[in-house]
């Protein structure tokens, strides 16, 4: 699986923007996706994911209630709605591929993705 994110932008604080990450192979179904940011000079972080099978997501606790996750499997595609933006969102975006499984949970740790797309920049200023 290929991924490729897009969306980025420079954006004002309570602004909105779109995410999407573009994936290449017959398989791409059967994948769990997962979107993480880094931030200069911190650790790439989990944001949001979306598992390959029943529609389940999960988020992190910062983005929860802001940030909306969707997949079309028909288009190959994963989108993140980021809405009411904050300058700590500020951070370039990744979204990865993990071989899906009949658990419940989105794996949040990146050694559990095997695909990565190259990341998008998203600013947002005060």
């Amino acid at each position: 699986v290929q991924l490729q994110a897009s969306g980025g932008g420079l954006v004002q604080a309570g602004g909105s923007l779109r995410l999407s990450c573009a994936a290449s192979g017959r398989t791409f179904s059967s994948y769990d996706i997962g979107w993480f940011r880094q931030a200069p000079g911190k650790e790439r972080e989990f944001v949001a994911g979306v598992k390959w099978v029943g529609g389940g997501v999960y988020y992190a606790d910062s983005v929860k209630g802001r940030f909306t996750i969707s997949r079309d499997n028909d288009k190959n595609a994963v989108y993140l709605q980021m809405n009411s933006l904050k300058p700590e969102d500020t951070a370039v975006y990744y979204c990865a591929a993990a071989l899906g499984t009949y658990s419940s949970g989105i794996p949040v740790r990146q050694n559990l993705y095997s695909y990565w797309g190259q990341g998008t920049q998203v600013t947002v200023s005060s």
